[in-house]
């Protein structure tokens, strides 16, 4: 897969140092792997799942949440949103056109 943008992982580790690992590991099975549905994504992050057109990925024991979109066909995955979990209960994300 081809992930779609490392910056904003970095952006937001910048803030919240203590997930900088999590991403890490995250990006580099990402851009490994050969998705071709979710049930795939799930077989590596069980937690996963799908909200809308987005897959949201628990990090750091639920902590912040990692909201991307997957085109799978592509093999392209776009990073959306890298929220603490705070953030992502306020669901100001969901307005989102691509939602």
């Amino acid at each position: 897969m081809h992930v779609i943008s490392y910056k904003r992982l970095r952006e937001f580790d910048k803030k919240h140092a203590d997930c900088r690992e999590v991403l890490d590991d995250w990006f580099k099975v990402a851009i490994k792997a050969n998705w071709s549905n979710l049930i795939e994504v799930q077989s590596v992050f069980p937690q996963a799942e799908a909200v809308g057109n987005f897959t949201v990925f628990n990090i750091k024991g639920n902590r912040y949440r990692l909201i991307v979109s997957i085109d799978y066909e592509g093999q392209l995955i776009y990073i959306k949103y890298v929220l603490t979990h705070a953030e992502y209960d306020k669901e100001q994300w969901k307005h989102d056109p691509y939602f």
